[in-house]
């Protein structure tokens, strides 16, 4: 297949020939080519005193985009599947005041009406990358779209998803690698950072991390993130938890709010060695 061809599947999400990089504004918050942007919270949101305790020490770190999951997409349903539509208040009630925007999951096109009250940003989880439905939907609000790589797909396929997008007049859409599964057992999914600087010369659209969902465990989590700074990320995606043992989902991969303070500090010792601006 030739690069003409590759781009004419995705015409939209293809770079130009003039350079250009789509950046994204939430709030006072920049993300694109010339900012290192962390988002950053809970797994999931288990109650509002949680929620609010993270939130707080997540933006004492500087960071002003909360993450949080309100609908859980489990392996198993026997699994907590999050507080839905409650959840939902609970991400705006607590972010708002704050100065902080939200970022959490959709997996149903009918859900939509539901989050545009409370949600600055979308996120479109990798179990929903090719769920074509959900995408054209996505592509008629106007809101940024976090689409996260399928753990089984190509970097063209993830354009392709992406073009549904901007096809249906979105095009406010965040590319996210989060890890793709292969042979190795050693973390939950082996985190592909050749992505990023693959897909800087594919594509104007910013392109994003997930360290917590590639390694499956905190103690590498840290090195990661600094990892996909280093590869010219325009930030991560990232959890945090202020009792990971007990969470109520992926307690296992989320970092306490005195790592991730560390780390966030790191970060932004990092950022303008790429000539980035941490925000």
């Amino acid at each position: 297949m030739t690069e003409e061809t590759r781009k004419s599947s995705y015409p939209l999400a293809s770079r130009a020939e003039d350079g250009h990089n789509t950046e994204i504004k939430v709030g006072n918050t920049l993300i694109g080519s010339s900012t290192f942007t962390v988002m950053a919270g809970p797994c999931a949101v288990e109650s509002k005193d949680q929620l609010k305790s993270i939130a707080e020490r997540v933006h004492e770190s500087g960071v002003n985009i909360l993450r949080g999951g309100a609908y859980k997409p489990r392996t198993s349903p026997y699994s907590f599947q999050g507080l839905e539509e409650e959840g939902l208040g609970y991400l705006g009630e607590i972010a708002r005041p704050l100065g902080m925007g939200v970022i959490t999951e959709i997996m149903d096109a009918r859900d939509i009406p539901k989050f545009v009250d409370h949600v600055d940003i979308l996120q479109v989880g990798a179990r929903n990358m090719q769920n074509f439905t959900l995408l054209k939907e996505l592509g008629k609000i106007r809101k940024p779209i976090l689409l996260k790589r399928g753990m089984g797909s190509t970097l063209e396929e993830l354009l392709g998803a992406a073009e549904y997008i901007l096809k249906g007049g979105n095009k406010e859409v965040i590319l996210c690698e989060r890890g793709i599964r292969t042979f190795e057992t050693a973390t939950r999914a082996t985190l592909d950072l050749s992505a990023v600087p693959v897909l800087k010369k594919m594509t104007h659209l910013p392109v994003i991390v997930d360290p917590s969902h590639a390694a499956g465990r905190s103690d590498i989590v840290p090195a990661l993130a600094l990892a996909a700074c280093a590869v010219g990320a325009d930030g991560i995606i990232v959890e945090v938890h202020d009792n990971p043992s007990k969470a109520l989902c992926d307690g296992s991969q989320a970092l306490s709010p005195e790592v991730f303070k560390t780390l966030v500090s790191k970060l932004k010792e990092m950022s303008p060695l790429v000539s980035k601006q941490f925000n």
